[in-house]
Order: structure tokens, then C-alpha cells, then sequence
């Protein structure tokens, strides 16, 4: 079971960007590869052709499902004195599977110094049980270590799909940079899988992530995740997501659309 570090270190890297990777069974989340580790492989990318400023946003379309053998190529869409936009495709033979938008700015002077929401109070991870427990668990999902700290998990028919977690890699080797960031943010389940009171298949459609910090740090590499299910009709939710680190510190924002089957 390769670990996410030595995925990321046994990448193909081509000219102008262009990145080969093959997903191993372990990263797969049913059918198709996780999709923290989509983003990731696709970031990855990017950052070859613009490494000299912070990235502030990725916006990600999960077209088909995705695994085995890709090809990532990714494009500058402009790029100005203090800022960039980078295409980064995902491709199988069956096409393009994934889509990422990223955007990426250079620091500014500015008075503004505003915080979103505060970070939620819990226990910490160690006084928290384990979210997967004894149950069955995606298989990518043995690449982190997952912790209910607030809310329902999934099947438990909860009024409110409303989650906080605690999130950790397993693999020590990985850097806590962006790459690393979108390659966890993702690994919990959608929360409107609590409402359920049994089994469905699920989807994400699209991801919007924002960098808050381009100095990722943390204690003993834990995150702290909130995720609410804002709306969920018609076999669809959106949701909203916000990550802080285990100092309280803000990192990530972000909203995903989920197919919800059931």
C-alpha cells in the first residue's frame, strides 16, 4: 500500500507541466480515485508552471470516474504581475476525467486582517472515537486517521447532516504544503450521509477550495474539519467545508456539490 509521499515522489514529471501517474487499488474510492487525491495529482501539476507565488484557490469538476494509468497537462490561462490561472486536466483514454481551475496570487499590503468563522470547541483527537470504528470504510480511507469530535456519522438518521472531525495522515513523509492540504481535506465522508439511515451510493460533482494561509503548519499533523450539509432535495446536496489546524488556525474553505443517490 504505497504511502501518499511515496505516490507523490514516484510521479512522472514531463516537460511543460505534464505529470504521469498510476492510482494504486488502495487509493480508490469505489470506482473512481479519491477525489482529495485527484486534486492533489492535478495541483501537483500546476505548481510546475507557476512556483513562485502561493496558491489561493481550486476550482475542481469531477467529470467521469478515474483510476489506473493518467496523464495530467496543465496550461496557463493568464497570468499577470501578481497573479495566475492554471487549467490542469486529468486524462484517461476514455477522455477527460477531472477538471481543476487553480488560482494563484502573490502577497499584497493590505490593513484587512479578518479570520472566518472560529474554529469549533472539542475535545481533541485523543478524547475522540474513532469515525469508521469497526465498519466497513472506502478503501483509501486506511491512508488517514479519522476522528468524530461533533455530529452524527453516516447511516445514523440524523436531523442535520453536520459533522466536525478530526483528519490526519497517516504517512508521516508528507509535506504540509497545498498539495498535501487537498489530498485530506476531501477524505471524509459527504455529511449528508448521516441523514441516512441506510446505505446509497454518493458522488461529488464539484469542489471550491480556498487557501487561507500559504504557511501551512500543524501539531502532530492534525486538522480539524467541519462539514454541513446546507441543502440536500432532489438527489443533490451542497455542502459547506472549513478546515482549521490543531492551533485553531484558519486554512481552508470551501463548498462541494454531491450526487446523492438514495
Amino acid at each position: 500500500m504505497p504511502l501518499y509521499s511515496e505516490l507523490i515522489a514516484g510521479l512522472k514529471r514531463g516537460t511543460h507541466g505534464r505529470v504521469e501517474a498510476t492510482v494504486p487499488e488502495d487509493w480508490m474510492q469505489g470506482r473512481t480515485t479519491y477525489g482529495g487525491l485527484t486534486a492533489a495529482l492535478c495541483l501537483e501539476s500546476a505548481l510546475e508552471l507557476i512556483p513562485d507565488m502561493p496558491v489561493r484557490a481550486a476550482q475542481i469538476a469531477f467529470i467521469g470516474p478515474v483510476g489506473g494509468e493518467v496523464v495530467i497537462s496543465p496550461a496557463v490561462l493568464r497570468r499577470g504581475k501578481s497573479s495566475a490561472f492554471v487549467n490542469a486536466d486529468m486524462v484517461t483514454e476514455e477522455g477527460i476525467m477531472a477538471r481543476c481551475i487553480f488560482t494563484f496570487g502573490a502577497k499584497r499590503a493590505s490593513k484587512l486582517d479578518q479570520r472566518s468563522r472560529e474554529c469549533p470547541e472539542v475535545k481533541g483527537p485523543d478524547a475522540c472515537p474513532s469515525f469508521f470504528g469497526s465498519g466497513r470504510r472506502p478503501t483509501f480511507a486506511n491512508h488517514f486517521n479519522v476522528r468524530l469530535a461533533a455530529g452524527q456519522p453516516p447511516m445514523s438518521g440524523a436531523a442535520h447532516g453536520d459533522m466536525t472531525l478530526w483528519l490526519r495522515h497517516k504517512d508521516e513523509g508528507a509535506l504540509w504544503n497545498p498539495t498535501t492540504l487537498l489530498s485530506i481535506a476531501d477524505s471524509p465522508p459527504p455529511a449528508a450521509m448521516s441523514m441516512m439511515r441506510e446505505p446509497a451510493p454518493i458522488s461529488s460533482m464539484t469542489w471550491m477550495a480556498e487557501f487561507l494561509t500559504d504557511h501551512i503548519t500543524t501539531s502532530e499533523g492534525w486538522f480539524l474539519a467541519h462539514h454541513e450539509a446546507q441543502a440536500t432535495k432532489d438527489g443533490y446536496s451542497s455542502q459547506s467545508m472549513r478546515l482549521w489546524n490543531a492551533s485553531g488556525e484558519p486554512v481552508m474553505i470551501g463548498r462541494q456539490t454531491i450526487a446523492v443517490f438514495g
